[in-house]
């Protein structure tokens, strides 16, 4: 785990986003690694991390990415410089054949979509694939488990039958969210129990995203194993895998700044500059508590504790607690820890609110200002 207590936070103007290349550069060689020693291709989830001026240093690792969309298509082909292998649930008849001409695999979510779309892909030398549902999987929160009873994502084995439709090259399941290496072998023995007499005639299968290799105790060397065992069962085969926030794990944070404090039956809350609902919105929906520097979590109210309250009108806009070791006061930095993975990508900008600028650590100690956000960018949303 990063210890963002080495860095200096206190001389950043709040609210920004801090990126530490440091940090950035170490989750980038080891998954470089991961993909070296298992033979298998690694590549970018757009939808975790998207912050396209810092390609130049992810295409040094990791060349190249997975797109949801045709702006992720365009991002990734203009931007990082690659063709991206794209799944979306649906694509729309006026925008497929962008995509095909941006994208070098295609993964359609059913066998209608296909139908509609297939032909089109193939003319343009696209590698076509299905999106299947193994119906099992380890994730907890229902609204991040793309294998929930009725789940609108993926073919199930009983709708796809004994034989792939022609010209499908590939099968993709996404079933993880940060997730160990062991969630992903379980996954494997229903893939290959259910799907597995479609799989030895295939150029590629997917294992989605979820693999969080970067986190402190996840097993790499175990990874590596399950992915060569999987590949000397089915020879010849090219396994792929998405990851999103393994890229991004714990090398950022979001800079913020005490503004009031409000006490309501015994309740002291922080009023910060940020957000949660606007630039933390997983951690209403998941919901989980990030860390503060200089404060513990906690699940009491007591002496110098405060819940963290955001700037939007949402009544909903807090979590907590957190102790400190001193009491609050205005103007002091709140510093929340891990905020450049599915951040800025989620980012909104409801009821007008300021939104963070964003600033990259350099290695040599300096800061790079890649964003600021104005006016301008708040109107430009309804333009």
């Amino acid at each position: 785990m990063n210890d963002f207590t080495k860095f200096d936070y206190s001389g950043i103007k709040s609210p920004c986003y801090v990126v530490e290349e440091r940090l950035v550069r170490n989750n980038l060689r080891l998954i470089q690694s991961v993909a070296e020693q298992s033979g298998a291709k690694i590549i970018m989830a757009f939808k975790a991390f998207a912050l396209w001026k810092l390609f130049h240093i992810t295409r040094e690792y990791i060349p190249c990415s997975t797109a949801s969309s045709l702006n992720e298509a365009r991002m990734a082909f203009e931007k990082l410089g690659s063709k991206p292998h794209t799944y979306a649930p649906i694509y729309r008849e006026e925008e497929i054949e962008q995509i095909a001409n941006l994208s070098s695999h295609i993964t359609f979510n059913s066998l209608r979509q296909y139908e509609k779309f297939g032909r089109i892909c193939h003319k343009k030398g696209v590698s076509c694939g299905l999106r299947i549902n193994p119906e099992y999987s380890e994730v907890e929160t229902e609204l991040y488990n793309p294998c929930a009873p009725g789940s609108r994502l993926g073919i199930t084995s009983t709708q796809l039958g004994d034989r792939l439709p022609e010209g499908i090259e590939g099968l993709h399941f996404h079933t993880l969210c940060e997730s160990t290496s062991y969630e992903l072998e379980e996954t494997l023995s229903v893939v290959e129990r259910r799907f597995g007499h479609l799989i030895d005639g295939l150029k590629w299968i997917n294992f989605g995203g979820g693999h969080l290799m970067t986190r402190k105790g996840y097993n790499t060397q175990h990874l590596i194993d399950t992915i060569i065992k999987f590949k000397s069962r089915h020879s010849g085969i090219e396994v792929i895998l998405e990851p999103g926030s393994a890229h991004t794990w714990r090398t950022g944070v979001l800079v913020s700044q005490v503004q009031d404090i409000v006490e309501n039956n015994g309740i002291k809350t922080a009023m910060l500059d940020v957000s949660f609902a606007c630039h933390m919105p997983d951690c209403l929906e998941m919901p989980y508590q990030p860390c503060i520097i200089g404060a513990e979590k906690t699940d009491t109210n007591g002496e110098n504790t405060y819940r963290m309250g955001g700037n939007s009108c949402l009544s909903g806009d807090y979590i907590g607690f957190w102790k400190f070791d001193h009491e609050l006061k205005e103007g002091e930095k709140i510093v929340f820890e891990d905020m450049n993975h599915y951040t800025n990508v989620k980012t909104t900008m409801f009821n007008g609110i300021h939104h963070p600028s964003v600033k990259l650590r350099r290695l040599n100690g300096s800061f790079e200002t890649l964003r600021e956000y104005t006016f301008g960018d708040y109107l430009s949303i309804m333009d």
